[in-house]
């Protein structure tokens, strides 16, 4: 592949969820456009003579920062101004910030600057880019920001390599930053004015938690279909539910798209068509287009979001040359990423909820399957145990969910008076969402056993070639074993396995 395949041009194109999908998954370099540099370098020196001879005070410019902003600060010191501003917010403390969202973060902040809108040097953006090709990433911790001023702490942790402080992961190793532009032979940024505020300014840590979530809650949405529908044909459950005239009288997008999907992925199976004695099916099995629909409704809404926010600025005070105006405002508050980040939690925790029901209903003896799901029981405990292992993880999520963004704790004097906690909004939802994933995981162990209860009937076409996928990592029990490798080789297969769904629309990145 030629070099020029293999970069991504930060430009002002649309940044959307599948083209980052692209870039993760080719490892594309990232390179600044002609036009991206052209607005950068405008911008700085429209600044730079704006400072020459200021005729107020520019917040962050030359001023101290938060309740600060009423000291003014004089020009030999605006460089060690922004210095100090970075070092001393730097103050993440807890787990560290996974890597991939490290990542994610750095092209977040690369895209947000390339705006020219911020007053960066040049170098200081070609710097974040140099970072992300040379997989050098920033140690970052996940507690810290409000998600009001942007996400201070964790972006002065981004931000420290740059002047040659901090810790960063390269090669495998966590080192002091300072070793690693040693390598490179790399000098420390001297930030100018402004610089600094414009990287710590901005709402790269929810959004890159935020578009992480997205990519991975589109897959996981669609696997909820998928293993809903093995649970409804091994269950022996009933397709009327899912008729387009039940949802037609009640139109929400997401119901419909669940049901067509469902009907889609049954297509061809013996065991939805063979006659049923009972005539109703548990919720858990008859409203999965009305809950899963509702999940995926609210993720479209959270996914609108985080698609205007990474294609924004948002630090502030924002530069606008052209008009010769610098306006300290707002768009660095997390208030849209927050209520999104909660709403997001609660539909994925409400998949969860549901999948976790419909693994129950297996196991319960009904409909000639065996209780737990094994030959013997009494003797066997059989599939008992992972049931409570996906109980107690949907009762995580569901204290997870607790909203984050409804409080706010004043900060900086009362300059800072509301603030969105979408940051805790954000690792929290990163939280449920990988509980989702192993809740769906015990109930695809759970379903494909009951399925090959039902043998030599048959689902449909699809669905047997994804259990035999399934089937290859995962083999059918006959009597009691240990179970929890099977287990995480069933989430494993989760995340491997590629789903092209038989139906009109299938944009891995729609749900």
């Amino acid at each position: 592949m030629s070099l020029v395949m293999n970069t991504h041009y930060i430009n002002s194109d649309i940044l959307d969820f599948e083209t980052i999908a692209k870039i993760l998954k080719e490892n594309k370099k990232l390179e600044l456009s002609d036009e991206a540099k052209k607005k950068i370098v405008k911008c700085r020196n429209y600044l730079d003579k704006k400072l020459e001879s200021p005729k107020e005070p520019i917040y962050g410019i030359n001023t101290g920062f938060g309740a600060l902003y009423n000291h003014t600060i004089p020009k030999e010191d605006l460089s060690t101004l922004q210095k100090n501003l970075v070092m001393s917010h730097a103050c993440g403390t807890g787990d560290e910030v996974p890597k991939d969202i490290v990542k994610l973060m750095l092209l977040l902040k690369i895209q947000s600057l390339s705006y020219g809108h911020s007053g960066v040097q040049l170098e200081t953006v070609q710097r974040l880019i140099d970072l992300y090709n040379q997989n050098i990433l920033p140690v970052i911790y996940q507690q810290g920001s409000l998600g009001a001023s942007g996400d201070l702490a964790p972006l002065a942790h981004l931000s420290l390599p740059l002047i040659g402080l901090g810790e960063v992961y390269y090669k495998g190793k966590k080192q002091d930053a300072a070793l690693v532009l040693k390598e490179f032979n790399w000098e420390p940024i001297e930030l100018k004015s402004k610089a600094g505020l414009a990287l710590l300014n901005g709402t790269q840590f929810m959004s890159a938690y935020g578009v992480y979530c997205c990519l991975k809650v589109f897959k996981l949405s669609r696997l909820a279909d998928v293993i809903g529908a093995i649970s409804l044909d091994a269950f022996d459950g009933r397709i009327e539910p899912f008729h387009e005239l039940i949802q037609a009288v009640r139109p929400h997008k997401g119901q419909i798209k669940t049901a067509k999907r469902i009907r889609n992925l049954l297509e061809g199976s013996e065991l939805i068509n063979q006659y049923k004695k009972h005539i109703q099916d548990p919720y858990s099995f008859r409203c999965i287009p009305q809950v899963h629909g509702a999940s995926k409704d609210s993720i479209d809404y959270v996914a609108y979001v985080f698609r205007m926010e990474i294609n924004s600025v948002t630090d502030n005070p924002t530069i606008f040359p052209d008009e010769d105006l610098i306006i300290s405002a707002g768009n660095f508050h997390g208030q849209p990423l927050a209520l999104a980040m909660d709403n997001l939690s609660i539909a994925m925790a409400e998949l969860g909820n549901i999948s976790e029901r419909r693994t129950y209903q297996l196991l319960s003896g009904a409909r000639n399957l065996p209780p737990f799901l094994v030959a013997n029981p009494g003797l066997n405990s059989g599939f008992m145990i992972p049931h409570y292992t996906a109980a107690s993880i949907v009762n995580q999520n569901k204290y997870l969910c607790t909203p984050a963004s409804v409080d706010s704790i004043e900060s900086s004097k009362g300059q800072e008076d509301h603030v969105s906690m979408g940051a805790n909004a954000a690792t929290k939802a990163f939280k449920v969402l990988e509980n989702l994933e192993r809740i769906l995981s015990i109930e695809l162990f759970n379903t494909a056993q009951a399925l090959d209860f039902r043998r030599p009937v048959k689902t449909s076409p699809f669905l047997e070639k994804f259990i035999e996928g399934y089937r290859r990592k995962v083999s059918f029990i006959e009597n009691d074993k240990i179970m929890y490798k099977d287990m995480q080789a069933s989430v494993e297969y989760l995340r491997e396995v590629e789903l092209a769904l038989p139906e009109e629309d299938p944009d891995k990145y729609q749900l």
